[in-house]
């Protein structure tokens, strides 16, 4: 069980006593302060990354997969936050395949529904694989009741 001594200026982490951790505070409501040195092992690793290489790698499987890859790194305001789903994300080409990865992905632009759950539930559904609509202009048959232009001058 650990304690917490929080001072203006500082956070302690103690264990009976002993102190195990020590962090400067932050003054600004709401913001990170991390040490790297407390984080797990498996989160260092993703210091490694960054936003760039997860969006080199969406746009290696196609535009709109690196769009959409952007889009998550948006959707936070530290983009690390958005490692897992964009990681999650890029996982579905090996289980579907790049194709059909980069389908759903301008399945979901076309949406809006840019987020790692909505792509895998449009492959999930073969949504990707529906045929593209066709143009939504309309042009009215010929017909005896048609007036045309110049009927209106």
């Amino acid at each position: 069980m650990l304690e917490a001594r929080i001072t203006r200026s500082t956070v302690e982490l103690l264990q009976r006593g002993q102190r195990v951790a020590s962090h400067v505070r932050s003054d600004r409501r709401g913001a990170f302060t991390t040490v790297t040195e407390h984080m797990p092992a498996a989160h260092r690793a993703h210091l490694e990354w960054t936003p760039q290489r997860l969006i080199h790698w969406g746009n290696d499987i196609g535009l709109a997969t690196g769009a959409v890859v952007t889009k998550l790194l948006e959707q936070y305001k530290h983009p690390e936050h958005g490692y897992r789903a964009c990681l999650g994300l890029l996982s579905l080409a090996r289980r579907y395949g790049k194709g059909r990865l980069e389908a759903a992905c301008i399945v979901a632009l076309q949406l809006r529904a840019c987020q790692y759950r909505h792509v895998r539930d449009i492959l999930a559904n073969n949504r990707d694989r529906a045929v593209p609509a066709q143009s939504t202009d309309w042009a009215s048959p010929a017909h005896a009741n048609v007036r045309g232009p110049g009927y209106y001058q």
